[in-house]
């Protein structure tokens, strides 16, 4: 099966929509860090962590779906390969951070060192050549299990013989074990560098799993939005059928407790103990306006998607969905605004223009390379072992 003209000429006009949005927002931020240096790497930060999470989160559902060969993910497996390739331009991406790092890190600057006990003691892991090579690590790591896992699906589309996509079936299963594995010790160390450190002084078990759980909600999301605008076309046109959409529906429910669980969790444990180093965290979230962020968080990124989805008619309905996942695709990133500016605010609730420009000039260049991704390739698995999953899984 092919794709029809229509989606190809659709995706050409999403792909320079997306590039206009995304050069016009980066050259606003350009203009941004011109006026305010320290602001727009703030901004940029939280823009990147949103945008490198959905990157990631592609990666982590496609090895979990070669692990459980479920039919959710058939339909969207086209989908989060072409996020997962697009891991090499988030690595480039990054690079404009180690130019901000003495803005962004209070452990980067050395005259905030040399006066600090504990950040010393820090110092043989909080050190900025040893950060940029953990990052270049995660980045190898990354993009070398996205690159075999795409290419060995590609030769499974190709495969002439039931017994060479069976080979290609166990070679891709065997590497997404390690894979998920490698992907949640790597994911986990980023989010302690990139986001926890910002606040050297606090720690929390509890981050890193935050942060991976967080990427896969906001990629399963993205997934079902895109699925529900692509079933105007063909290959979607007639195969996806509500007991798909259940199933991604199910999944959502599954992220949102789990996230909400987590993010319970670390609050319980933290405000129980009272301890000096790690109570001020919170504190420095739930005044001078913050909490409202946090207020508005458990509603929407929990409270309502959460009985939205117990109704089962709700998670059989795709467009329904899609406005759910919306919704949640909107709060993650207000989760990370959360999370990540009231570091550089503590006192009170501060919204800059760059907070919201930056992270449309960060995902317009994503979502142009995303889309460029899906160009000339199937959007469905071509292989008939995969393919009969989506006919019979009603």
């Amino acid at each position: 099966m092919t794709q029809s003209t229509d989606i190809q000429t659709y995706l050409q006009q999403c792909q320079r929509c997306a590039l206009r949005f995304g050069v016009g927002g980066l050259g606003l931020c350009l203009l941004g860090g011109f006026l305010n240096p320290a602001q727009f790497f703030h901004a940029y930060l939280l823009a990147y962590l949103f945008w490198v999470s959905l990157a990631l989160g592609c990666l982590a559902l496609v090895m979990l779906h070669h692990l459980v060969r479920g039919a959710w993910g058939t339909l969207i497996l086209c989908l989060l390969e072409a996020g997962g390739r697009t891991l090499p331009l988030m690595g480039v991406a990054f690079v404009p951070l180690l130019f901000g790092l003495g803005h962004l890190y209070a452990w980067a600057r050395p005259e905030v060192v040399a006066g600090d006990v504990l950040l010393q003691h820090k110092s043989p892991y909080l050190n900025v050549p040893f950060f940029v090579l953990r990052t270049a690590a995660y980045f190898a790591i990354w993009i070398v299990l996205s690159t075999c896992l795409t290419r060995w699906s590609r030769q499974l589309d190709q495969a002439a013989t039931p017994s060479a996509a069976q080979v290609l079936l166990r070679r891709l299963r065997r590497l997404s074990g390690p894979g998920l594995g490698l992907y949640v010790l790597t994911v986990t160390f980023a989010a302690v560098d990139w986001a926890m450190s910002l606040e050297p002084y606090w720690y929390s078990t509890i981050y890193g799993m935050m942060f991976l759980i967080g990427q896969l909600l906001v990629t399963l999301a993205s997934a079902v939005v895109i699925l529900a605008v692509f079933t105007h076309f063909d290959p979607f046109a007639g195969v996806v059928t509500p007991a798909h959409v259940h199933d991604l529906g199910n999944l959502l429910l599954a992220f949102v407790l789990l996230w909400a669980y987590l993010a319970f969790s670390q609050f319980l444990i933290i405000w129980s103990a009272n301890l000096p180093e790690e109570v001020p965290w919170y504190l420095h979230r739930t005044r001078g306006g913050w909490e409202w962020i946090g207020v508005v968080l458990l509603v929407c990124h929990f409270a309502v998607p959460f009985f939205l989805l117990l109704a089962r008619g709700m998670k059989r309905r795709l467009e329904t969905l899609a406005t759910i996942a919306s919704g949640l695709i909107v709060m993650r990133l207000l989760d990370l605004f959360w999370l990540v500016i009231p570091a550089f605010h503590p006192t009170g609730l501060h919204v800059h223009w760059l907070d919201l420009v930056a992270p449309v000039g960060v995902g317009g260049v994503w979502m142009a390379l995303f889309v460029r991704q899906l160009h000339g390739r199937s959007l469905l698995p071509l292989h008939e072992l995969r393919w009969q999953q989506v006919p019979q899984h009603e």
